[in-house]
């Protein structure tokens, strides 16, 4: 058996396209696993609408690229910080007196 092909034959690879003839089809994109993708985790709601709004933020994260994250974990980050220095400003009952005595 010979892999030449006989003398006048082209092979189907080599003969041009057809101009009048459909275009072949693109390929498939390959599956790609570093591709965005949501997580799908299922959170509890707080009780607290600004704690809650924040939190739902990070769902913004599932659509962009990995470099993309760091913007919005950051946006949460600073917005919850924000959110526990305010429980820290609001008066609340005074602190219990001191069971500490000096001698």
């Amino acid at each position: 058996m010979s892999d030449s092909v006989p003398e006048g034959e082209v092979p189907q690879a080599a003969t041009p396209a057809d101009p009048g003839g459909p275009a072949p089809a693109p390929p498939e994109p390959a599956y790609d696993p570093a591709a965005p993708a949501p997580l799908n985790v299922p959170r509890v709601p707080t009780g607290d609408a600004d704690v809650d709004a924040r939190l739902d933020r990070l769902a913004d994260a599932d659509h962009l690229a990995t470099d993309g994250h760091v913007e919005v974990y950051e946006d949460v980050h600073r917005g919850l910080r924000d959110a526990l220095t305010e429980l820290d400003a609001r008066p609340g009952s005074p602190a219990p007196p001191s069971t500490y005595t000096r001698s």
